[in-house]
């Protein structure tokens, strides 16, 4: 599938793909699932259906490494930031302790339960899909009774920490959960996915807005259309090396249905949208030019982006996938932050 978040194992994308992120109210970015067998239990050796390769049940810290590897906590870096940009933006500076506190409780939380819910949902075809074959549930590193237990404490750890915001974010949190969640299945519905996953994403600046101001405005929600718009171009990108399976498997991204070469042109179009909305963010808040250099930044790097995968070669994807989008997270937040401090 797409990109929560497909790389490597597989990152944002159902079945192929995990998104991924995250927000004081709900982010997450997808991820795909995949089981050590059908039932769940755990096996000593062999080899698994679609031929993946089993492994022992992970213990002690080889679970654990397993558990960050299953949700792809690395992907944090690509919601985080611009949660963390929503809420200094929210508190005109820095937030209080107590809320960036809570607000990484609601981000972690809600992005590993997308993630668990991912791997659980699309079991079947990364255990059919060669590039997603070492997913610690596909091998048989963690069982499916693991997976639904640690879901169960990610989704507990999201609740409470909406309601330890305010409010507004513990009335919001159920249908952003559902938000995230639902991502799973919505490649198996239309190829509109790649926008479900960035809206799941983009609820992390507009859930730390809410989680310091309890309230929406203008400025948040067209911070958050930005973020889906860049999630989507990129998960389209990422979703290129999968037309193959998800042709034979049935499911559906903007790559199948329109091909590569226009699917990375359609990718180009979301991004340049991201910046012009971007852009249009100092109209709505006082920001100057610490803030439009770091915008000037991100559209270069997502002018690199562009330019490092053509339909004829995907080799350098997870360049693409990784690097620049980590660093466009980073170089916003950077911005902002810079913009607030010099205005005291």
């Amino acid at each position: 599938m797409g990109s929560e978040l497909t790389v490597a194992d597989g990152g944002p994308a159902a079945g192929a793909r995990a998104p991924g992120a995250a927000t004081a109210v709900a982010s997450a970015a997808g991820a795909g699932a995949a089981g050590a067998s059908m039932s769940g239990r755990a096996t000593s050796g062999g080899v698994g259906a679609g031929g993946a390769a089993l492994r022992p049940r992970a213990r002690g810290f080889r679970a654990a490494s397993a558990t960050l590897s299953m949700i792809k906590f690395q992907h944090t870096l690509f919601a985080l930031p611009f949660a963390f940009t929503g809420a200094i933006l929210a508190a005109g500076g820095r937030p209080s302790g107590r809320q960036i506190g809570w607000i990484l409780g609601a981000m972690v939380g809600a992005r590993s339960a997308a993630m668990i819910f991912n791997r659980i949902a699309d079991l079947e075809f990364d255990r059919r899909n060669p590039r997603t074959a070492t997913r610690p549930l596909v091998t048989g590193e963690l069982g499916l009774t693991y997976a639904w237990m640690a879901l169960a404490v990610s989704i507990a750890l999201f609740l409470l920490s909406a309601a330890m915001l305010n409010r507004l974010a513990l009335l919001l949190a159920g249908p952003a959960l559902l938000l995230v969640l639902s991502y799973s299945y919505a490649k198996r519905l239309s190829w509109l996915t790649h926008l479900h996953l960035g809206a799941s994403l983009g609820l992390a600046p507009l859930g730390a807005w809410i989680a310091v101001r309890g309230t929406v405005g203008a400025a948040p929600l067209v911070l958050a259309a930005a973020v889906t718009l860049w999630v989507a171009g990129f998960d389209v990108i990422y979703g290129c090396q999968d037309v193959e399976f998800d042709a034979r498997a049935r499911l559906h991204s903007a790559p199948r249905r329109f091909g590569v070469a226009r699917a990375l042109r359609l990718s180009s179009v979301l991004h340049a949208l991201t910046i012009l909305l971007l852009l249009s963010l100092p109209l709505l808040l006082p920001l100057g030019w610490p803030y439009l250099a770091g915008v000037a930044g991100t559209a270069a790097l997502l002018v690199y982006e562009h330019r490092l995968v053509k339909p004829h070669d995907l080799s350098r994807v997870n360049q693409a996938f990784f690097t620049v989008n980590g660093c466009v997270s980073f170089l916003i937040l950077g911005a902002t932050a810079a913009d607030l401090a010099l205005r005291g």
